[in-house]
């Protein structure tokens, strides 16, 4: 069976497909060996360096306020970032100059400069010109660097979301009287929801990760930071390095299948322009459609 965005495969081509799918594995499987091989002759395999993970001292004392921190510092950038994201984003497709401009200048501003010069610059700002405490101005510094950063990418997100939407929509909404404010909240942002949502997610990825930069440079004591303590009682670098990279890997897993399972629900709700129709969806709108078919047929000969 084919369709119009996907031809199915024949006799050769599911052979080529094998061939790709056995080379990969086999490639796979040999770059595995070799990692392992080079960790056993570097003594990075010997239990003495993976027994602290075993016992609580190292979680508790090291990786789990490192980590409580981390997601502390996200979830606030997150909190912050997203609506502020959603408001600038808007702005920039203002009608009026005054609110379109100063809205595009910010955005580009804070977009173009890196996350780490902005969370440095911000640990300095605290540091002269605020009452907040040394042990504090780390974390305000990152969540600050990734606000600005993150929000200014998340307006383009939410614009281009917008945009992406058929120009019929806000011209139906005008249609029946709807002010652009309201068409705005009512018709077209619900829409844009479901198309934006895999890069917003994306993009609140890369919140998570980039709390390490506050660990490298200003001291803020995230999972990296709290690793680095722990390889040093231990000396167990690579090990503890996998580790945490585990850990960011089931955060951002975790992360993910969220948003899919949101985006599911979305798009089962049949509220935006982004819903995909399944087979079972579609038999049974064409049911109730011959059935309506035949009820106005029958309706007219009586």
């Amino acid at each position: 069976m084919s369709s119009v965005l996907y031809d199915t495969p024949g006799p050769r081509a599911k052979r080529r497909n094998v061939l790709f799918s056995v080379v990969f594995f086999v490639l796979l499987l040999l770059l595995l060996w070799w990692v392992w091989q080079t960790m056993d002759d570097k003594n990075q395999l010997t239990w003495a360096l993976w027994k602290p993970f075993t016992e609580s001292q190292a979680w508790t004392t090291y990786l789990l306020p490192g980590l409580a921190d981390t997601l502390k510092a996200a979830a606030l950038a997150m909190v912050i970032a997203l609506p502020l994201g959603g408001l600038f984003g808007i702005a920039r497709l203002s009608d009026h100059r005054w609110v379109r401009v100063p809205a595009g200048a910010v955005v580009e501003f804070f977009r173009s400069i890196p996350v780490l010069l902005l969370m440095l610059f911000a640990n300095e700002f605290y540091a002269r010109y605020t009452g907040v405490s040394t042990e504090e101005r780390p974390l305000y510094a990152v969540v600050t660097g990734l606000v600005l950063y993150n929000a200014s990418v998340l307006a383009e997100i939410v614009r281009a979301g917008i945009l992406s939407l058929p120009k019929g929509q806000s011209e139906a909404a005008m249609a029946v009287g709807l002010r652009k404010g309201q068409t705005m909240t009512n018709v077209l942002l619900p829409q844009a929801v479901t198309a934006m949502l895999p890069a917003i997610v994306s993009q609140l990825v890369v919140i998570v990760k980039d709390t390490a930069l506050g660990g490298v440079m200003i001291g803020f004591t995230e999972l990296l930071n709290t690793r680095s303590t722990l390889a040093a009682v231990y000396a167990n670098v690579i090990p503890s390095f996998i580790v945490v990279a585990v850990i960011y890997i089931v955060l951002n897993f975790i992360l993910t299948s969220f948003a899919g399972w949101l985006e599911k629900r979305l798009r089962r709700s049949k509220r935006s322009t982004g819903v995909v129709l399944g087979k079972e969806d579609v038999e049974e709108l064409n049911a109730a459609e011959i059935r309506g078919s035949f009820g106005t047929g029958a309706g007219g000969g009586i």
